[in-house]
């Protein structure tokens, strides 16, 4: 049965900047085996229990891959009108299929744009300080569709309980 883990983290990239951190904040509860975190990081995860602290180092591989030279594109500047462009500045768009898709700009001209669909930490080995604040198992209906807890959805049909989650 795959298990629920609730951490608290900072993760530095390759040059030591902090790039993201929940502590102090609400814990980030992923269902291992669902691929909700970075691979290299559920690994190490799961060797741990509750109250353990490590310092982990992801290599790009596991994190968010290698940074792709050939997932560039340039587009004509026109497509971006009513935008107030920006080097570095991340846009979101939607691909033919509807998914959001975030691509961040690399450099523009008067005639066009280039954008990079890289994650911006492709390439980066991650260092993460990470603590695991709980650890349980998931029910049956988390570990077949991956939502934690039924989703967000306490409201509506979950008020009468029968959803199993106690609210």
């Amino acid at each position: 049965m795959a298990n629920v883990y609730g951490i608290e983290y900072t993760v530095k990239n390759s040059k030591g900047e902090i790039v993201d951190s929940n502590k102090g904040q609400a814990p980030l509860e992923f269902i291992a085996g669902k691929g909700q975190i970075i691979p290299g990081l559920e690994k190490e995860v799961e060797k741990m229990e509750i109250g353990e602290e490590k310092t982990v180092v992801v290599p790009a591989s596991e994190a968010y891959g290698e940074y792709n030279p050939e997932m560039t594109q340039e587009l004509p500047r026109d497509q971006f009108q009513g935008i107030e462009l920006q080097k570095g500045m991340t846009l979101y768009g939607q691909t033919p299929e509807g998914q959001t898709i975030a691509v961040t700009v690399k450099d523009f001209d008067d005639q066009k744009v280039v954008i990079d669909y890289n994650h911006p930490l492709a390439g980066e080995d991650l260092t993460f300080d990470v603590k695991v604040v709980s650890k349980r198992e998931a029910t049956p209906e988390e570990a077949l569709t991956g939502q934690i807890g039924g989703g967000d959805s306490h409201g509506g049909h979950c008020g009468s309980g029968s959803c199993g989650c106690g609210h």
